[in-house]
C-alpha cells in the first residue's frame, strides 16, 4: 500500500509539472516569428517508419513500471528528476525555440493514419530540444533498471533504446533533441539521488 500511495502522490506532482510546461511552451513557441531549425540537413533523409509508433507510444506503459519495480524509498528521487526535467526543458524551449524539420505526413494506411492524426492534433511540432519523451522514458527506465535483476535490466534498457530510436523514426524529434535529453537525464540522476 505504501508503494502505491507513494507512486500516486509523485505521479500527481509530475503530471502537474508536465501539463503546466508542455502545452504552455508549445503555445509560446508557436507564436515566435522565427523558430530555429536545430538539425542537420542530412537528418531529413532519415526514413519515416510508422510501425515504430507502437514503440513511441509504449512510453505510456513505461509510466506504470515504477509502481511495480521501484521501492517506495526510490520514488521521490525519480519524481524530483521528472519535475526538474520539465523545468529544465521549459527553460530550454524558451531559449532555443525550435521547429520540426520533418514534414508531417499521414502514412496512408490504417491504423497508422488515425494514430498519427491524433498525435498531430494534440502535439504541435515545437517542444523539441530537449525531447521530454526521451527525458521521461530514460529517467523512468534507468531508475527502474537500478532496482532490477540483470536479465530484466537488459530487457528494460533494450526497450528504452527502441523508444529513443522511435522518436526520430516516427519524425517527432531530431538527433539533437535526443542527445540533449539524455544529457539532461544524466545531470538530473546525479543531482537527485536516493537518500
Amino acid at each position: 500500500m505504501t508503494r502505491l500511495r507513494t507512486y500516486f502522490v509523485w505521479s500527481f506532482w509530475v503530471g502537474a509539472a508536465f501539463f503546466s510546461v508542455y502545452p504552455t511552451m508549445n503555445w509560446i513557441t508557436s507564436l515566435r516569428a522565427r523558430p530555429w531549425h536545430l538539425y542537420a540537413p542530412a537528418e531529413l533523409a532519415i526514413p519515416f517508419v510508422p510501425q515504430f509508433v507502437w514503440a513511441y507510444l509504449s512510453m505510456y506503459v513505461l509510466f506504470a513500471l515504477p509502481a511495480f519495480a521501484l521501492p517506495p524509498a526510490r520514488m521521490p528521487s525519480l519524481g524530483k528528476q521528472l519535475i526538474a526535467g520539465c523545468a529544465v526543458s521549459a527553460a530550454l524551449f524558451l531559449l532555443f525555440p525550435a521547429e520540426l524539420g520533418f514534414a508531417r505526413q499521414l502514412p496512408g494506411q490504417q491504423p497508422y493514419d488515425a494514430i498519427f492524426a491524433g498525435m498531430f492534433g494534440v502535439d504541435r511540432p515545437y517542444n523539441l530540444v530537449p525531447s521530454l519523451h526521451v527525458i521521461f522514458s530514460a529517467s523512468i527506465a534507468l531508475a527502474c533498471a537500478d532496482a532490477m535483476r540483470p536479465a530484466a535490466r537488459v530487457a528494460l534498457l533494450a526497450w528504452l533504446v527502441v523508444i529513443v530510436a522511435s522518436t526520430v523514426l516516427v519524425h517527432q524529434h531530431h538527433l539533437i533533441d535526443v542527445v540533449s535529453a539524455l544529457a539532461v537525464v544524466l545531470v538530473l540522476r546525479r543531482s537527485f539521488r536516493d537518500g
